[in-house]
This record gives structure tokens, sequence and C-alpha cells, in this order.
């Protein structure tokens, strides 16, 4: 089989093994990997909802409210009432998250240093740079075209 047949798989089975050892990783600060993405996306998403915070990590609505409740009782994010619309809450990190939340980093630089182990700096540069294209522009289609 042609190597670029199987990207898919590939993508696929290194996107699991990338995951599963920064969950690995995480469980030495008590966490989750889905404690750690939400912390990530609200560092860069501040006050987002916790409805666009579950389709930012891809959960249903009960998870996400499940997973929120625990964090707030950890101190970790902070509930607070959207001025426009009484229903929705809007998700504020804590004080108490920010040096988690450094944490998180650092370990996400670890496990990126294990799995470009032995790659050079210039090929690492040319991956990421191929990914991001190749994200952008399976990104960038319409879904109705054919």
């Amino acid at each position: 089989m042609d190597k670029s047949q199987s990207i898919g798989l590939l993508l696929k089975d290194l996107s699991q093994l990338y995951a599963a050892r920064f969950e690995q990783h995480a469980r030495t600060l008590s966490l989750t990997l889905m404690h750690c993405k939400v912390l990530v996306h609200l560092e860069r998403d501040e006050g987002v909802s916790q409805a666009r915070l579950a389709d930012l990590v891809s959960v249903d609505a009960m998870t996400i409210v499940r997973l929120i409740d625990r964090m707030e009782q950890a101190h970790l994010v902070e509930r607070r009432a959207d001025p426009g619309d009484r229903r929705t809450r809007r998700l504020f990190l804590t004080a108490r998250a920010r040096p988690i939340l450094e944490q998180v980093w650092r370990l996400a630089a670890q496990v990126r240093a294990e799995m470009f182990s032995g790659v050079p700096r210039a090929q690492r540069e040319i991956f990421l740079r191929v990914l991001e294209t190749a994200h952008h522009n399976l990104s960038n289609i319409d879904p109705k075209a054919n």
C-alpha cells in the first residue's frame, strides 16, 4: 500500500497516541485531558457560553455541565450570568486556574518533545506547516459543495 493512502489512519493513530500520552502526564496533576481542554479553551475565549464550550471540546451538553460543575467545585472556573440573556451562563477562569494552566502548557511541551524526539527542527517546522495547510484546506471546503 502506498503510504499516502494510509494518511488518515496514521493521523488518527498519532492523535490517539498523543492524547493518551498527554492524559498520562495530566494525571500527575489530577487532571483529565478534558479538564485541560476546557482550561485551554477558556484561556483563549473567556466568557464563552457552556453550549459553545461543549462544541469546542466536542462533547454533548450534559457532559459539559457535569464537567463544569466539578471544575467550579474545584474553584477552577466560574459561571457568570450573561447580561444580555438570562438563560445563558458565561464561563471564566479563576485565579486558581492560572498556575494550573502553566503546568498544562508545560505538559504539552513535554509531550511534543517526546513525539518529535529525533526529528530535526527544520523537519518539524515543515511538518507543522503542512498540517496547518491541510487543516486550512479541509476547514474551508463548503460541505454543500460536491
